[in-house]
């Protein structure tokens, strides 16, 4: 008797347990859940209770989900299922990290440069997309719907500024997607700022409005892959997708369509709904099938018909401007699915290679500068009938690839990618240092070294009186975009790399870049993008603040100065937004 008691009594408590799973299933990171068989950890930043306030979900006037779509499909391919597989760390071993007074008041004086910009934000910009930093207007750059404002939730989490945040967040869970007055939204932009910074503010805060609004910018961006071959186009023209008119596009940049699986995955991962799933795997299945029919083998070219689906129509390949955000998301993906899909570190592996081979280059520099500085940078590659030219050309947008060759190389065991890594790293950190504001310009030429970057390198006076610039630093061919815009790439890669290999002389170097940063770009209301990076004098201002300059820039000069176990590698993955989304955990 005693025993059917205890089995009823059990089977009581399971029916219970049961039913209180159904109403309200696991879906917020303050708890364990199960996504589609993933286990996600509790984030560790969270403010005092007295610091809490209500965040309101308020729907959009339009409904994407009442659209009909008029090319359906049906849903293939979901997550996939099983336990995530046991990953290499990615992050160093911190146990006897201590968090000096130098270095917490740097990380003081980050969050003031931050907290500078936020504000005459929130004075003169609220809700828009862009602060002007030097006339105090506002600017709309990206729909309208508070780019900056979106893109800097997680970074004011981060950064424990909970009335800021809250604040922040009840604006964003009331923005309309159809209170517009454009008549297209850009599907790499939106997606990567506004979608990635609300699943990232969700992950961090549990806060359940941040997600349903994710949700309805999900359906509106869902709308996107309505074409004949679900392919994406560069544009989500809204009339068109309501007429179902929609068609890719024939010379769109790779990373457009192709960088758009981090968010979506992660859209599914905490909904559920395999729809988004579905629409990038679409996307990946290509790229998959492709990659090796390109003009160089191994890598897709920085244009792709997607309506026809053909990779062999352009001759230019690049890590930068175009295609940069598709390869940076290979090892990223392999994060986020735990491990499961083994096609993104295949495809990972290989277009790794072509680029160690015919893109990576070391720059010519006198020996005693070499022997002080042993970098890499990488360039662009030209396909031609019968060879491959490397270009040396460095862009500031390329300084991120410091991050994914130390990522891929972590996740995957390849130790000389990590040295890459680092050396490339260092490279955008030596380039800063190079000009006489301390900062890096856009685009850049060098004079490279002959041969391999792997192989010894000379100094060839000729040579660099034939190619050098008589006005920039031995090794510059050119500043050919002399502009700064806030770039987040090369403290990006800095930032990384520091948190993979323990370095502190990473930090040193960061620190110089920020201060530097901070003297050639503060204006009277906050900070803004500067037109010569080479100027000798004061700086001329261009009145632009780009969100990415609260979203990532700030964010990982703050990290970097930071305890590690702040968002600590191995439990989050960054967006090309610098927005992190938790990993899954065997």
């Amino acid at each position: 008797m005693a025993s059917s008691r205890h089995l009823r009594l059990v089977a009581g408590v399971a029916c219970f347990l049961l039913i209180i799973f159904l109403v309200h299933p696991f879906n917020s990171p303050e708890s364990l859940r199960q996504d589609g068989g993933y286990t996600i950890a509790q984030p560790a930043l969270k403010p005092p209770a007295s610091r809490r306030r209500k965040v309101t979900f308020k729907p959009s006037s339009f409904d994407w989900t009442k659209v009909e779509q008029h090319f359906p499909v049906e849903v293939k391919h979901k997550l996939p299922t099983g336990q995530p597989k046991p990953q290499r760390a990615v992050q160093h071993d911190f146990s006897r990290y201590v968090h000096d007074p130098a270095t917490r008041n740097r990380q003081k004086a980050v969050r003031a440069v931050f907290e500078r910009s936020w504000n005459s934000y929130k004075e003169h910009a609220w809700l828009r997309d862009e602060l002007a930093p030097v006339s105090g207007k506002g600017k709309t750059t990206f729909g309208g719907w508070g780019a900056t404002l979106v893109d800097a939730l997680d970074t004011l989490w981060i950064m424990e500024l909970w009335d800021d945040f809250y604040l922040a967040a009840n604006a964003a869970a009331q923005l309309d997607w159809q209170n517009t007055t454009e008549t297209a939204a850009n599907m790499f932009e939106t997606t990567i700022r506004h979608l990635g910074g609300l699943l990232s503010a969700y992950d961090l805060s549990g806060e359940q409005a941040l997600l349903d609004k994710a949700i309805e910018l999900g359906n509106m961006l869902y709308m996107g892959f309505d074409t004949p071959n679900r392919m994406p186009g560069f544009w989500l023209n809204f009339e068109d997708a309501k007429r179902g008119v929609q068609v890719a596009g024939t010379n769109d940049p790779s990373a457009s369509p192709c960088s758009l699986s981090l968010e979506f995955t992660r859209l599914t991962q905490l909904t559920g709904d395999q729809r988004y799933f579905d629409a990038i795997t679409r996307i990946t299945e290509f790229l998959e099938r492709t990659q090796n029919e390109s003009k160089l083998p191994g890598m897709w070219p920085k244009l792709i018909n997607f309506r026809e689906q053909r990779v062999d129509g352009e001759s230019g390949f690049t890590l930068g401007a175009l295609a940069d955000s598709l390869y940076e998301y290979l090892p990223k993906m392999h994060a986020l699915l735990g491990g499961l899909s083994p096609q993104y570190e295949k495809m990972h592996r290989a277009a790794m290679d072509v680029v160690t081979k015919h893109m990576l280059f070391r720059p010519m520099l006198p020996a005693e500068e070499a022997k002080k500085h042993d970098i890499l940078f990488v360039g662009d590659a030209f396909a031609r009938s019968d060879r491959v030219d490397r270009v040396a050309e460095g862009q500031h947008l390329t300084c991120f690839t410091g991050g994914m060759f130390g990522l891929g190389g972590k996740l995957f065991d390849i130790d000389q990618h990590v040295e890459i890594g680092e050396r490339l790293a260092r490279g955008c950190g030596w380039a800063y240092d190079a000009f006489p504001t301390g900062v890096m310009p856009e685009i850049f030429n060098m004079v490279a070294c002959d041969g391999s970057w792997d192989a010894p390198c000379s100094w060839d006076e000729k040579k660099w009186k034939d190619e050098g610039s008589k006005n920039l630093k031995k090794g510059f061919a050119s500043a050919r975009d002399a502009r700064y815009i806030l770039r987040p790439e090369a403290i990006e890669s800095i930032f990384l790399l520091y948190r993979m290999t323990g370095k502190e002389d990473l930090r040193e170097l960061a620190w110089q870049m920020f201060e530097s940063i901070v003297k050639a770009t503060e204006t009277e209301l906050a900070y803004s993008a500067i037109a010569d990076v080479t100027a000798k004098g004061p700086t001329t201002k261009t009145d632009s603040m780009e969100s990415f300059w609260l979203a990532e820039t700030l964010k990982y000069f703050y990290l970097i100065f930071s305890p590690p176990n702040i968002i600590n590698l191995d439990e989050y993955v960054f967006n090309t937004e610098a927005h992190p989304f938790l990993r899954p955990k065997p």
